[in-house]
């Protein structure tokens, strides 16, 4: 079971850094489907029952509402430490 925590933890790290991309309503619905079709596959093969294609199109879903729901404000998180 830990060996597939790993694979499952990388892709959600991932997802989260991708999701936070956009600044428009769309780049982050576009954004969070690419992100949660990803993450869905790896933890649909991970975990064996539904498969990659079923846990694309429900990360995919859940990513893209995701994004809907985010405005630029909740993902506003100051000025770069470097600036």
């Amino acid at each position: 079971m830990s060996t597939k925590l790993v694979p499952i933890g990388l892709a959600l790290a991932c997802a989260l850094a991708l999701g936070a991309c956009g600044s428009r309503s769309d780049d982050r619905v576009a954004s969070g489907a690419g992100a949660g079709a990803g993450t869905g596959a790896v933890i649909g093969l991970a975990f064996g029952g539904i498969g990659a294609i079923p846990g694309a199109l429900i990360g995919a879903g859940v990513g893209a509402g995701t994004g809907a729901v985010t405005d630029k404000n909740d993902l506003y998180l100051g000025e770069p430490v470097w600036r």
